[in-house]
């Protein structure tokens, strides 16, 4: 491999660390302002957007020991990394896909774990609840048992006290 390839795996490998995922996707039929707009929403979500080299890709997914994808890599290439929160990054290419009227955008797969995934598996990981909203609602089913029995421990001296308070009133 030449020098300047050398250089361009070693830089895409540095891309393929900063999260456990990246996604795939042939950018050949959008514009430069779509790009643009689509590197802005990335951001939200602390992705980011990059124009690869199919056969450098290759080699630095071979370096990181990724799965084979092979079969993703044909035509344009871009690959999306980046941020913690894969889901949401999902959820911005799909809504860039649905946007972009479809013929223009396609998402060709990617790897979440070292596991790699279609773009079915990729939609139905956009349509997942936010990390945030995940978490609020583990920490509301954790939170519901607790409730529970203070509202069963309440209970009987709140019927004493009601009772009470009935007495009086009445008499």
């Amino acid at each position: 491999m030449r020098n300047e390839k050398k250089f361009l795996a070693k830089w895409i490998c540095s891309q393929l660390d900063k999260s456990n995922y990246v996604f795939l996707t042939d950018f050949s039929r959008i514009t430069v302002e779509e790009v643009a707009n689509l590197r802005h929403e990335l951001r939200k979500e602390a992705g980011e957007f990059h124009v690869v080299k199919n056969s450098v890709l290759k080699a630095a997914a071979d370096e990181r020991s990724l799965p084979n994808i092979d079969d993703l890599l044909s035509g344009q290439t871009a690959i999306v990394v980046g941020g913690n929160n894969p889901s949401g990054v999902a959820k911005v290419l799909k809504k860039f896909y649905k946007d972009a009227k479809e013929e223009k955008f396609a998402i060709k797969g990617g790897i979440l774990d070292n596991v790699l995934l279609s773009v079915n598996e990729i939609n139905t990981l956009a349509d997942l609840p936010s990390l945030d909203v995940l978490r609020a609602q583990l920490l509301s089913l954790l939170n519901t048992p607790a409730q529970k029995c203070v509202r069963l421990f309440n209970a009987v001296p709140q019927s004493m006290v009601n009772v009470l308070q009935a007495k009086v009133n009445k008499g």
